[in-house]
């Protein structure tokens, strides 16, 4: 096997690195500078008088903007649903891969084939179900929505089916049922591919832009991502405070990966496709 420590290798990924770091360290210098250095033309890199004027507007001068207030509320969306999604999904794919029940196989079709439906397509459907049970302008509008996404369900599925069956096995002779089965033995052996899924779930609910705009209507309600596209101005842009509530929505992304990369590498190296 090929060692990887060439110099060929670390150039590659070093090239690799800066296409990913380098617009989030631009988004950082931006923040930095002065309004007007912002709009300048050739953009400048680095500021030239580094200046904390954009997270001082951000966070204390514009009262129309509870920045905080978004943030938390994309936390508390984001978590929940994440947590709701490890539920729903790990039982669904847990009876998908273990449990035998008629039109099993027709079940698990459907829900493979709402992968290739376009998402905007629920907008509707489910803005219409929210109304009828009270939830619009509501924390529960973000949180319940693709708690049972078709992706989560397949991905676990997919992992229990790697999963030895002489664990279950065990413990029904011990006398434990289905539910027994999956919360003390199946569940302790998928903490990675429930990390992943976890994490993939509250990047995507934290992330989302459109939902929260389609179902939140009281500015205060509204998540990080909505909330600063009020920001911006009908005709002018202030670039660095813009920029500054971008990073404060990426801290939170980056802090997440950095603490569960090895637990979503794993997961996702366990969860191969498996009839």
């Amino acid at each position: 096997m090929r060692r990887r420590n060439g110099p060929l290798f670390w150039l590659g990924m070093g090239a690799l690195s800066l296409v990913f770091i380098g617009p989030l360290l631009l988004v950082l210098l931006t923040a930095f500078k002065s309004q007007d250095e912002s709009r300048t033309v050739p953009p400048t890199y680095f500021p030239s008088k580094p200046s904390l004027r954009a997270f001082d507007v951000l966070f204390f001068q514009d009262a129309a903007s509870p920045v905080l207030r978004w943030f938390l509320n994309s936390m508390a969306a984001a978590t929940l649903h994440a947590l709701l999604v490890l539920v729903v999904c790990s039982l669904a794919g847990y009876a998908l891969a273990r449990m035998e029940f008629p039109f099993k196989r027709a079940i698990f079709t459907a829900i493979i084939l709402t992968l290739f439906v376009p998402a905007f397509i629920f907008l509707m459907p489910n803005f219409l179900l929210l109304d009828k049970l009270g939830w619009l302008d509501q924390i529960w509008a973000l949180v319940v929505p693709g708690a049972a996404g078709a992706f989560g369900v397949f991905f676990m599925r997919q992992f229990f089916m790697r999963l030895p069956r002489e664990l279950e096995e065990s413990a029904r002779l011990d006398g434990a049922g289905p539910f027994r089965t999956w919360w003390s033995i199946v569940l302790p052996n998928a903490r990675p591919a429930l990390v992943t899924l976890g994490v993939l779930s509250y990047l995507a609910n934290w992330n989302d832009f459109i939902w929260p705009i389609y179902v939140l209507f009281s500015p205060e309600r509204l998540t990080l991502p909505a909330g600063l596209s009020r920001l911006q101005g009908a005709y002018t842009i202030d670039y660095p405070v813009v920029m500054a509530g971008a990073m404060l929505a990426a801290i939170p992304v980056l802090a997440l990966y950095v603490f569960v990369q090895r637990y979503v590498i794993e997961g996702v190296a366990s969860s191969g496709v498996k009839g």
